[in-house]
């Protein structure tokens, strides 16, 4: 079995940017584990522009974006396997993966969880009817354009309003398919407004809200599909059915983070984020294993993935000189208006930055974090919406140390 101060699962934007962080802050015995064939995860199929602005201060596409972090890891010659899938964790950080030279085993002193995220497929959502080809995830649709030159199809109804769906969209439109229209369940859109103004308004393509797809023609190949209202309860409405004819199906339906591996290694997930529960340092409730980007929680910048991992990277940085960090036996409590917080545990004693959404859009409100009844922070919003995440910084002399802390918003 070999051996590593730091185990990285996943090359992508979030486990290249802490194995960076984690050399420069001393820690070299560093091992990136990426099961695909190249490093930059997901990033390399969004060839769009947008990505960076936080980061680096200026706008790249996707594979810029990850080429910047590959070059570092290059320079530096941090060791990475690729083609190599992690197939057990365990809870003392021993790291099993099925390579190209068969099975490697590490003890780790740490481990960061940076897998990232899936789409939810069509049996997640359950639409009824056959299976015909021609119903796509989004992010496998951008996969075939994109990195296969391979068209998916001519005439498009896209299913969900989350980022990639929009983006695809624009893509679709591009390459000379034909986007009948965006349709969205909930009556707000859930992906960022300035997708909505680049990849629809900008195109024509029109967004229906509290819609959704009720039933799909076809038996070898896509026919069309049965679109109806939605009531306040999110149940198709009689009477509202629309046939739209159309070869291909896009569904833009939401992300889960990949957390397979975590519960192995006997982690605990949050169930409204569907991460992990962890503390201010970015570590979970299984002492010396991380956690951060998308299989934390999904995000709506890639910068922001990047930024959260090398402060994950920080931390975990003093984890493996000193051994262990300070307990966190804080609670975050939230109102019914929250849809989930990172971090959930705090020590009370140290500055923390508490990211957070929204979980219905919201106007000329207040967010308000309370300690033993009295206010530690008040971050007053004009707008809030569930697509973007709100972060707080918080700071540790408004801290007691003793007691939980609860997020409210008022509105």
């Amino acid at each position: 079995m070999r051996q590593a101060d730091a185990v990285i699962i996943g090359g992508g934007p979030a486990g290249l940017a802490a194995a960076v962080e984690l050399y420069h802050k001393g820690i070299t015995d560093i091992l990136i584990l990426e099961r695909e064939s190249s490093l930059g995860g997901i990033l390399k199929q969004c060839i769009h522009d947008g990505f960076g602005l936080s980061r680096f201060g200026e706008t790249l596409s996707g594979p810029e974006y990850a080429q910047r972090f590959i070059d570092q890891v290059e320079e530096l010659k941090i060791p990475y396997i690729t083609d190599a899938t992690v197939i057990r964790l365990t809870g003392d950080k021993k790291v099993y993966a099925a390579s190209r030279e068969g099975i490697i085993e590490i003890q780790a002193k740490a481990v960061m969880l940076a897998m990232g995220c899936r789409e939810r497929t069509r049996g997640a959502i359950s639409i009824p009817g056959e299976r015909p080809a021609g119903v796509w995830t989004a992010g496998v649709a951008q996969s075939y354009i994109n990195l296969q030159n391979k068209m998916v199809g001519r005439e498009v109804v896209i299913l969900g309003s989350g980022d990639i769906g929009m983006i695809m969209a624009r893509r679709m439109t591009l390459e000379g398919a034909h986007v009948q229209a965006v349709f969205e369940i909930q009556p707000y859109a859930s992906g960022l407004p300035r997708n909505i103004e680049q990849c629809l308004r900008d195109y024509d393509i029109p967004l229906y809200l509290s819609h959704t797809v009720t039933d799909i023609l076809g038996k070898d190949r896509l026919e069309g599909v049965v679109v109806s209202q939605v009531d306040e309860k999110l149940q198709p409405v009689p009477g509202t059915e629309k046939t739209h004819h159309c070869d291909t199906l896009i569904l833009s339906v939401g992300l889960i983070p990949e957390n397979e591996l975590s519960l192995e290694a006997g982690v605990t997930l949050d169930d409204r984020s569907k991460g992990a529960v962890v503390d201010e340092n970015y570590q979970t409730d299984v002492e010396g294993i991380f956690a951060a980007g998308n299989v934390l929680h999904v995000h709506d910048l890639v910068d922001f993935v990047s930024m959260e991992a090398e402060k994950l990277a920080d931390a975990m940085a003093r984890y493996i000189r000193e051994g262990g960090l300070p307990p966190c036996e804080l609670d975050i409590k939230t109102d019914g208006n929250v849809t989930h917080t990172i971090p959930q545990k705090v020590s009370g004693k140290k500055s923390f930055r508490l990211a957070m959404r929204v979980r219905r859009p919201m106007k000329d409100g207040a967010i308000e974090i309370t300690q033993d009844g009295k206010t530690v922070k008040r971050y007053k919003f004009k707008k809030a919406l569930p697509a973007e995440m709100i972060q707080i910084p918080v700071e540790a002399e408004k801290l007691n140390g003793e007691a939980p802390l609860e997020v409210n918003v008022i509105c």
